[in-house]
């Protein structure tokens, strides 16, 4: 993801409502998989979180991040977004949250991470074979890195593709971002040629009345 694609995330996230103020448990923070409310898995896809350093990239306006925090974890968030990063940092002023690409933050860094997440964020619209060895370089031994997106929109378009983000100004040029779309049984195979084991991949199903599940990934850096 490079740097003049923030402008995009500036329009994407401007557009976003950002997390609504409680679940339908009553919970102020949670962590959510997939683009639907209170649906899918929760945290404990990481491992234990208690005091474990553990990152997000592509963070957005920090809502998973903040429930990482309430945890226990030392967690730190990564957003190309100026305005996401803005929004993250006045609704939780506690979270250390950074205003960098995703590579640029993993090859400059010299943290050790117990877990690394992704959701609909960075790993989606960063090319693989730059991102996976940042990240399995930042993981400690048997750290868990996992991520998850949309499953690709058309059979057979593979690899790189565009996502398209619309101004509100009327007449204003639609700006693009590139993305990366895999079926589950190639991303799998991609993390295990990263080296990667245990390595899970997998469509979860959408709640009732919707038509879009999302793909979920997760490896393992070997102890």
């Amino acid at each position: 993801m490079s740097e003049q694609e923030s402008g995009a995330w500036d329009v994407w996230g401007a557009a976003r409502p950002g997390r609504k103020e409680a679940n339908a448990a009553g919970a102020a923070t949670w962590f959510n998989w997939t683009q639907w409310p209170d649906h899918g898995p929760d945290e404990k896809i990481l491992g234990t979180l208690s005091g474990a350093r553990v990152l997000d990239l592509g963070c957005g306006s920090g809502g998973n991040l903040a429930h990482l925090v309430a945890l226990g974890a030392e967690a730190v968030g990564v957003d190309i977004s100026p305005v996401q990063v803005a929004k993250a940092r006045e609704r939780w002023p506690h979270l250390d949250v950074r205003q960098q690409t995703a590579e640029k933050f993993l090859a400059t860094g010299t943290d050790e991470f117990a877990a690394v997440c992704s959701v609909f964020g960075a790993a989606w619209f960063t090319d693989p074979a730059e991102l996976l060895p940042l990240v399995h370089a930042c993981l400690a031994p048997g750290g868990v890195y996992a991520f998850s997106h949309n499953p690709p929109a058309l059979t057979g378009c593979y690899g790189p593709q565009a996502s398209q983000m619309q101004p509100p100004e009327k007449g204003a040029e639609p700006l693009y971002v590139k993305r990366w779309d895999y079926e589950a049984d190639t991303w799998a195979e991609i993390l295990r040629r990263s080296g990667f084991t245990d390595v899970t991949a997998e469509v979860i199903e959408p709640p009732a009345g919707k038509r879009t599940g999302t793909l979920l990934v997760r490896g393992v850096r070997a102890a």
